[in-house]
């Protein structure tokens, strides 16, 4: 069951990175909440995508609230990042600097 707070959360943040990088070249999910596509580069319009962020909600939370580095989350595998253009960790810096 998706807890309405934490989906509504998700989606805030969600909407930030897409606003600070609009694009269609890397998709980002936090399932079982949500996901975008977001970042300029070539558009993926079928199958599974080449540029794929995976990772939990609270994961998420940290990452935006400066609680844990990009590279440390995906060392331990909390994050899940796949494809050239999968590196987010200077937009979510970007996001935090502006929220």
């Amino acid at each position: 069951m998706r807890d309405p707070v934490t989906m509504a959360k998700v989606k805030g943040i969600l909407q930030a990175l897409s606003d600070a990088e609009p694009g269609h070249a890397v998709e980002v999910r936090i399932p079982p909440y949500s996901a975008i596509q977001c970042g300029t580069g070539p558009k993926h319009t079928r199958g599974t995508p080449p540029n794929v962020v995976e990772m939990k909600a609270e994961t998420l939370f940290a990452l935006t609230a400066g609680e844990i580095a990009w590279s440390a989350a995906v060392s331990s595998g909390e994050i899940h990042a796949s494809g050239e253009r999968s590196d987010l960790s200077a937009l979510f810096e970007k996001i935090r600097m502006h929220s």
